[in-house]
């Protein structure tokens, strides 16, 4: 590095937090280097960023007075207390969504399909109630109840797939203020759409003709399954509390639907809660049928909107509810979440950039430019804490809007968080006593290694994705309208009109 690099690096970094020196641009500093908050910040490209030293990266983390940690640390809490809300927003409209769209999801899946519908359902289903774990979660206990075979349960997985990247395409339409940070946000998104889609063009047809799938995962089936059970991730247990308070989904009535255990919700309702006490014992204990225990006598009723055992019944629970009450509550719901997930997504964006101002590109580049297969381990690990990709990338998308995280970084995260999410499936299996249902979770793990063995490793095939995403993110500078439409047009319009065709 030269005397004079050296001096611009030392300055960059030595900048009080919050404050800035009269340059503005990297055309006015000897090195050219680019700084964040820098009138031409959007105009350096990724191969213009220079490398940095981790002894640069350690001293701009570090080294600060006492001044500057005071600043640090009030941003932390500020960007940990809009972060823990923010996930709140994505629980709350996660629940939203399957109170809304649990029935017809349920319906959806009810039913032995030919290999197109299963695909499309999977799809639909995880876009209706915003979870793909709960999705695959519904489909290998389907496949365990031998309400569907083992073959459609892959299709379901794979539509799936394709659904559970819609929360953070929705996600990085918060920051459409601003036209460079939501073309960045648009491409870290969709990044994942492609690669899904991608994968699904070319393992969906070799699956129908080879049944690769099927015989591999079968081959690797143990005799029996002994019964495990579920487990919750800590981010759900810290982010549950507030969010059951608010409103808490009832997923029993989506499996019950899918399964044939009732015909449709109307056989939940009125919700009835014994001697009108509204808390879980007396609303969503469930009633002893080999006792002869009969529900209003013995116990209560719930529909979509239930009770918690720790939290009890949520604010938009109503004992004497019907469908149309509690698709209202849902509704209001899904509204006040979104409210919710944009103003901590300012907020968080906001917070972010002042705490990154004057800090040189080659730093910020330096510490998020990890290794892909680091970066796939970063991304499985963080979505296993969490139990969902959808909250991974969702979280993960605003720092690519801010330029924090590249796109080629984004892309081996995302892929992570596809490995993560199998194992929510996984657990799922455990809990049930049918190889079969194993198999199919299996099927979704294998799905999207052989995913990532086609389009990461290669370097021309990685581009494919990434070329993909960054022309869509392009296109918002067009219209700020892409976003929205390219949500209903992929992940409903098209998967519907494939639906009809394929009937």
């Amino acid at each position: 590095m030269s005397t004079t690099e050296a001096q611009d690096t030392t300055k960059s970094e030595t900048t009080p937090v919050g404050e800035d020196s009269a340059v503005k641009s990297r055309k006015d500093r000897p090195t050219g280097s680019t700084h964040f908050g820098d009138a031409d910040w959007d105009e350096e490209r990724p191969d213009e960023i220079g490398d940095a030293t981790w002894g640069e990266v350690a001293k701009a983390c570090c080294v600060h007075d006492a001044k500057e940690w005071g600043k640090i640390f009030v941003g932390a809490c500020a960007a940990l207390f809009f972060l823990y809300f923010f996930l709140v927003s994505l629980e709350l409209m996660g629940s939203a969504a399957k109170v809304l769209g649990g029935c017809k999801a349920g319906g959806l899946m009810s039913d032995d399909t030919n290999p197109v519908a299963g695909l499309v359902i999977g799809e639909l289903a995880t876009a209706l109630i915003q979870s793909s774990s709960t999705t695959t979660s519904i489909i290998v206990s389907l496949v365990g109840a031998e309400a569907i075979s083992v073959n459609t349960g892959i299709y379901l997985v794979m539509g799936a797939n394709i659904g559970t990247s819609v929360t953070n395409t929705i996600v990085s339409m918060g920051q459409m203020g601003d036209g460079a940070q939501l073309e960045r946000a648009f491409a870290g998104a969709t990044v994942h759409d492609i690669f899904n889609l991608l994968s699904v063009a070319i393992l969906f047809p070799l699956e129908i003709i080879s049944h690769y799938l099927y015989h591999l995962t079968k081959a690797m089936l143990p005799d029996n399954v002994k019964d495990g059970e579920a487990w919750s991730g800590p981010i759900k247990k810290i982010v549950s509390p507030l969010s059951d308070k608010i409103l808490k989904s009832n997923k029993d009535v989506i499996k019950d639907i899918a399964t044939g255990k009732v015909d449709s919700c109307d056989a939940y309702y009125p919700a009835l809660c014994l001697d009108g006490i509204e808390d879980y014992k007396h609303c969503a204990s469930k009633c002893d049928k080999d006792a002869g225990e009969e529900v209003g006598v013995d116990c209560g009723r719930v529909g979509l909107i239930t009770c918690d055992k720790t939290t009890g019944c949520p604010a938009f629970f109503q004992n004497g509810a019907n469908l149309h009450d509690d698709s209202i509550s849902g509704g209001v719901c899904l509204v006040l979440s979104l409210f919710l997930l944009i103003v901590c997504l300012m907020g968080l964006v906001n917070v972010l950039q002042r705490g990154l101002a004057g800090m040189s590109t080659r730093i910020i580049y330096k510490a998020t430019n990890v290794n892909g297969l680091i970066g796939i381990v970063i991304g499985a690990a963080i979505t296993i804490l969490v139990q969902s990709s959808s909250i991974t990338t969702s979280v993960l998308t605003p720092f690519v809007g801010l330029g924090v995280i590249q796109l080629e970084q984004m892309l081996p995260l995302t892929l992570g968080a596809n490995i993560g999410t199998t194992i929510t499936g996984l657990l799922a299996a455990m809990v049930s006593d049918n190889v079969d249902a194993l198999q199919v979770a299996l099927c979704h793990l294998f799905f999207n290694l052989s995913g990532i063995v086609i389009w990461y490793p290669i370097p021309i095939m990685r581009r494919v994705p990434l070329r993909g995403a960054r022309a869509l993110g392009r296109a918002t500078r067009r219209s700020r309208l892409l976003p929205p439409i390219y949500i209903i047009v992929v992940f409903f319009v098209i998967p519907l009109l494939l639906l009809g065709l394929s009937s």
